[in-house]
């Protein structure tokens, strides 16, 4: 693991709520080049919509990875 993926605490739980804030706050501080050109309402309904889309995928993905994870431990325990 990288020094990054070390210091990154790690989340028991992940609710959409959670990712979708997560995922708005990235994606702003990536199109903050575009803020400026773009009507800020617009802009923010734009990234609020594009959040909700993947805020589900990732919750989904996230609570699956739990679930391996715990299966894996389960099994080396055993």
């Amino acid at each position: 693991m990288t020094e990054t993926e070390q210091k990154v605490p790690a989340i028991k739980r992940l609710t959409k709520k959670q990712a979708k804030k997560e995922v708005f706050k990235k994606l702003s501080g990536a199109l903050a080049e575009y803020k400026n050109k773009l009507d800020k309402k617009k802009f923010e309904s734009n990234l609020k919509k594009a959040s909700k889309l993947f805020a589900v995928d990732i919750a989904k993905a996230f609570k699956k990875d739990q679930k391996s994870d715990r299966a894996k431990k389960a099994v080396a325990k055993k």
